[in-house]
């Protein structure tokens, strides 16, 4: 009676201590993001090596780093502050990004999230539910650091306006108001259940395992430290401040604001001298 006790006691104590792991579970994970650039320019608009200057220019733009704090529950994202690249002598580029957060907290028990994000001078407070990622997981491996990774990959469409250019002549003009045209993309993602959290990098997650490598066949993220149950952990603590608005009306009032952005761009180029190129990356 007295051993069987024991067993009882000792089987309760570890229930306890594995209940207590959990809960004070935290993770740290730093990931590096770098963009493919396949834009060619027209060498009759540009002034000798000002391609090059702005090609170089948009590399750096697009090299970013970013922290994730995460336990078994939630996670917040967040971008490093960095220097912004400067742009080539001569010439004024106007970088148009939508997709992006300033600070992303992600509740994966409640499925959902907040993206607080600093948009035209405005900041935003956007509330909505997760999306359901359909993974199709695959039994291909790779280590990345001392992670022994999972191959999952999945489909979504987007606009067709990657690495999109206007210049400052009439003939854009013509094209600029036509709707963008739609593409499917394969995203393919690496999650280690090493690490045995649902989260990852951005809006991706859902995976048995934490992501440590994600590729839309642009842009790859990548994660280059991961640090469990560090010393002084940050505390995950949900966005509160901001205009509170849905993911729906958030992304109508950018295409809004993109849309008045993009023909104040092209109405106060008319007639100017110089070059003036306008980037669109869609998110």
């Amino acid at each position: 009676m007295n051993s069987l006790i024991k067993i009882i006691a000792v089987s309760i104590t570890l229930l306890i201590a594995m209940q207590v792991s959990s809960q004070d579970f935290q993770g740290e994970a730093t990931y590096k993001s770098k963009r493919k650039i396949d834009i060619k320019l027209d060498s009759t608009q540009m002034a000798s090596g000002m391609a090059d200057q702005m090609m170089e220019m948009l590399k750096k733009q697009f090299e970013k780093t970013y922290i994730l704090n995460f336990n078994k529950e939630e996670s917040i994202y967040k971008e490093e502050e960095a220097l912004a690249a400067p742009q080539p002598q001569g010439m004024n580029v106007v970088m148009v990004m939508s997709g992006g957060s300033d600070v992303l907290y992600k509740n994966i028990k409640e499925k959902r999230f907040v993206n607080q994000n600093e948009s035209f001078s405005k900041l935003f407070l956007i509330k909505d539910d997760l999306n359901d990622i359909e993974w199709t997981l695959g039994s291909e491996t790779k280590n990345i650091g001392d992670y022994t990774c999972f191959k999952a990959t999945t489909t979504r469409e987007v606009e067709d306006v990657e690495s999109a250019i206007s210049f400052n002549d009439d003939k854009d003009l013509s094209t600029a108001d036509q709707e963008p045209k739609m593409k499917e993309i394969t995203i393919t993602a690496w999650y280690t259940p090493q690490i045995p959290v649902s989260v990852g990098p951005g809006n991706y997650h859902g995976l048995p395992g934490l992501i440590l490598e994600v590729n839309d066949g642009t842009e790859t993220v990548i994660c280059s430290k991961i640090v469990l149950n560090p010393k002084s952990a940050s505390k995950i603590v949900e966005p509160d401040n901001g205009k509170e608005i849905s993911q729906e009306a958030y992304d109508k009032i950018m295409e809004k604001k993109m849309k008045e952005m993009e023909e104040r761009f092209r109405s106060n180029n008319r007639g100017r001298d110089g070059e003036s190129v306008e980037i669109r990356i869609g998110g």
